[in-house]
């Protein structure tokens, strides 16, 4: 399989990248370190674009490159919906094109999140696919118009498309301004002498954890074994309180701390409730997760304290 993977300098990226690779498929990485035989990825910029799928010659597009952080996107909205809709969009033209061009049928693994379906009451748990989106911070609001925009495509011109609406995934690597790489690495330099002080969001919230070495697995399968058209749940099926992450952390670290409420940590719109159903992934491509969430927070503990040294 020859594949395109936009965002692959990014935390999901790298181990996308990195596994393909593995399964001796013939990658090339848009957007990272990975690939010299491409020009640097810019995902607003169609002429780039037109220039990358012309080189990679692709049978599996992955499109990984988006404005990630719902924190950042609350503070730039204009900035992801440019990135994660207009790119989007683009990304979208210029496989079209290249596809028409070409006369290669492509498939498209597109990825969203499960932050579209916004806050639902506890009865509506899981989530499966079918409920319409609800996005409430800006986020959401531009991987449901992203989704919007994959989807009509796949309708009026025929993209052979799978959306993938991927819960909360961690990992060994991931920027500190997501909350389990944050604790990790507060509690990394707490250990290494600091101030015994972990400054922390909500953590009454409950969030469908699921390791990104998990995530990665279910894309490939989507890949080759998904359904055109379909949207997929990427996710654990269990919820789990960000306190009880925390506190498996702070065991994992052995480090006492004080742990303090961070009012630029608390969301305005923040979600009590979320997990989702996997059924529809399991079910179509055989696809379970493997890594249990003690091993993903020992892995992320021990890259917190790699990088704290």
């Amino acid at each position: 399989m020859r594949a395109l993977v936009t965002g692959a300098g990014g935390f999901v990226g790298r181990f996308l990248v990195e596994r393909l690779r593995r399964d001796g498929h013939e990658v090339f990485a848009a957007g990272g370190p990975h690939d010299r035989t491409l020009p640097p990825a810019d995902i607003n910029d169609i002429t780039t674009l037109h220039a990358i799928f012309d080189l990679a010659r692709p049978e599996v597009v992955f499109h990984l490159a988006a404005q990630a952080s719902v924190s950042q996107a609350l503070r730039e909205p204009d900035e992801t919906y440019a990135t994660n809709v207009l790119g989007t969009a683009n990304v979208l033209q210029a496989l079209r094109e290249w596809q028409e061009s070409s006369g290669t049928k492509l498939r498209l693994v597109f990825t969203s999140s499960a932050e579209i379906y916004g806050p639902r009451d506890a009865a509506s748990m899981p989530l499966g696919e079918t409920l319409a989106p609800q996005p409430a911070n800006p986020y959401a609001a531009s991987k449901a118009a992203a989704e919007s925009i994959v989807c009509g495509e796949a309708r009026s011109f025929g993209v052979d498309a799978i959306v993938t609406r991927a819960f909360n995934h961690i990992g060994p690597g991931q920027d500190t301004r997501f909350a389990v790489a944050s604790f990790a690495a507060q509690l990394a330099v707490i250990a290494g002498g600091a101030e015994r002080v972990l400054r922390v969001g909500n953590l009454e919230a409950q969030r469908d954890f699921l390791d990104v070495r998990d995530v990665i697995e279910a894309y490939g399968a989507l890949a080759e074994r998904g359904r055109g058209g379909e949207t997929y749940n990427v996710c654990s099926g269990t919820p789990v309180r960000m306190r009880e992450i925390l506190r498996m952390l702070i065991e994992i670290a052995r480090v006492p701390v004080e742990v303090r409420d961070d009012p630029e940590r608390m969301r305005p719109s923040d979600v009590p409730l979320l997990y989702g159903d996997n059924r529809k992934l399991r079910e179509h491509t055989g696809w379970s997760p493997k890594i249990p969430l003690q091993q993903t927070l020992k892995d992320v503990y021990a890259a917190a304290q790699r990088s704290s040294r």
